[in-house]
């Protein structure tokens, strides 16, 4: 295949540059100065498209196998496609059972694998069951995030736990791109970690050279703050009220003196206060945001309610100019959906405490961030690249074959027509979750294709045209 007339983005550069692309065996095998001769080759006609590097989403709940009604891999794979996404990195903590040791993971594979329409990687969990002397198996399907948990599991002794904990992470370590922790949890079956729990992940991973994803929110303060506020009323205000800004920077307060004690490799998902990104700034812990972190506010909840729920919530007006800048000077890492959608029912249950929390995210990241970041002038091109694949790829030792368009890499490639234009309707969604706070805006530049491994997964005219089970497990430095 050789896609011929485009006009590209490639590592490094602050402009596009126009060139002939050419792929073999699902790999980029030449890039060429535009009008290059190749004949008795399959052609792709990209006159007037831009290229970028296929998009890597590494935060998405795919809930798959356990929560399927919510979403699975399968629909979860096929509205990332949609999206310009060509790699996911799957949550370990919404599956049945949660990806804590070898056992459970396997399990997971089992399954998705059959599934994936987009390559994946995946994370392992650590939650407080993995202190125990045994595993938890959750009863039922647990809304994510509804309320603080009030209690943890029993603690056993620190010398027989840490010796379970780390034959557990060494086990995942040949596989999974991180360990994902949490300082509060709604999910029965993956708890929260307390101060001293989460050193010790920290030191077990920093000996296997892997980070840690955090879930920065004060568990106290929310515990506190959520019995005053659910007495005060039901809706979104009060919601925010029980975690507001100073829930997130409290925890990530306490993350980073843990974090710099142990010399570990930390990361903190989905910040949406930008207090937090400048306690980032002078050490060498990343975050990342996501789209609905920069776009929408306190207000924006109180005016649509659960459909903008999620955890952390969205904070007050002043944070989401913040955390744009952060994003441009690179502050902040990358961006991540947190793609966790759930049925329409689950989103009007009569209260804001009790609504399901999260949101449809992995198709509209990437169209989001290249019209309301680059076509508005608050990222640079390069900058855009950086934040929807090269950043991830980097931060979970993936860039070998991820991430952006050089010679020998994978062939995941995002074609866009910068002059065209879409609306978001939710009811078009590949997801199973179609309510989306993003619904009826319009953005600028629209994918005409993506393409995985050298191979179409997703048209414009066609929509999604690639196959289950294509999508590959890409593993640290594999």
């Amino acid at each position: 295949m050789i896609i011929k007339g485009a006009k590209a983005l490639l590592p490094g550069q602050e402009d596009l540059r126009e060139v002939d692309i050419s792929i073999e065996a699902g790999k980029i095998a030449e890039i060429m100065v535009r009008g290059s001769d190749q004949k008795d080759r399959e052609i792709i006609d990209a006159r007037g498209l831009w290229i970028l590097p296929g998009g890597i989403d590494p935060h998405v709940h795919f809930d798959d196998p356990g929560y399927t009604e919510r979403e699975d891999f399968f629909h979860g794979c096929c509205a990332a496609a949609s999206g310009g996404i060509t790699t996911v990195i799957d949550m370990p903590c919404t599956s049945v059972p949660p990806v804590t040791d070898r056992r459970n993971l396997r399990q997971k594979l089992e399954v998705i694998e059959q599934k994936a329409v987009v390559d994946f990687g995946l994370y392992g969990g650590v939650c407080a069951q993995s202190f125990t002397s045994q595993s938890f198996a959750p009863q039922s399907a647990v809304p994510k995030f509804i309320l603080p948990q009030s209690a943890a599991p029993k603690f056993i002794s620190p010398q027989s736990a840490g010796l379970g904990l780390e034959r557990n992470m060494e086990e995942l370590a040949e596989t999974v791109l991180g360990f994902k922790t949490y300082f509060i949890s709604g999910m029965e079956s993956f708890s929260r970690l307390d101060h001293y729990q989460f050193k010790l992940v920290l030191e077990i991973s920093r000996e296997l050279g892997l980070p840690v994803l955090l879930h920065a929110e004060d568990y106290d303060y929310i515990q506190a703050a959520t019995v005053r506020y659910m007495k005060e009323g039901n809706g979104p205000s009060c919601y925010y009220h029980s975690r507001p800004e100073i829930a997130e920077t409290l925890a990530v307060l306490s993350a980073v003196e843990i974090a710099e004690e142990t010399g570990a490799d930390l990361h903190i998902v989905h910040i949406g206060t930008a207090r937090v990104g400048e306690l980032l700034k002078n050490n060498r812990i990343t975050g990342e945001t996501g789209p609905h972190y920069l776009q929408f506010d306190l207000a924006d909840f109180e005016r649509m309610g659960a459909v903008l729920k999620c955890t952390p919530p969205v904070k007050g007006p002043e944070n989401k100019e913040r955390l744009w800048q952060q994003l441009a000077d690179h502050t902040l890492s990358f961006v991540a959906s947190d793609h966790a959608p759930c049925r329409k029912e689950g989103k009007h249950t009569g209260s804001i405490w009790t609504d399901y929390s999260g949101i449809p995210g992995c198709g509209t990241m990437l169209p989001y961030m290249f019209s309301e970041g680059f076509m508005k002038g608050r990222i640079s091109l390069r900058r855009l690249g950086e934040v929807t694949s090269e950043g991830a790829a980097r931060r979970y030792g993936i860039y070998h074959r991820k991430g952006s368009i050089e010679t020998g890499k994978d062939a995941d490639l995002v074609l866009i027509d910068p002059n065209g234009s879409w609306v978001v309707r939710g009811k078009e969604f590949y997801s199973k979750g179609k309510v989306t706070p993003f619904e009826g805006m319009k953005f600028d530049g629209r994918i005409v294709k993506t393409i995985l491994r050298g191979k179409i997964i997703y048209t414009s005219e066609e929509g999604v045209v690639g196959q289950a089970g294509y999508g590959e497990l890409v593993k640290p430095g594999g």
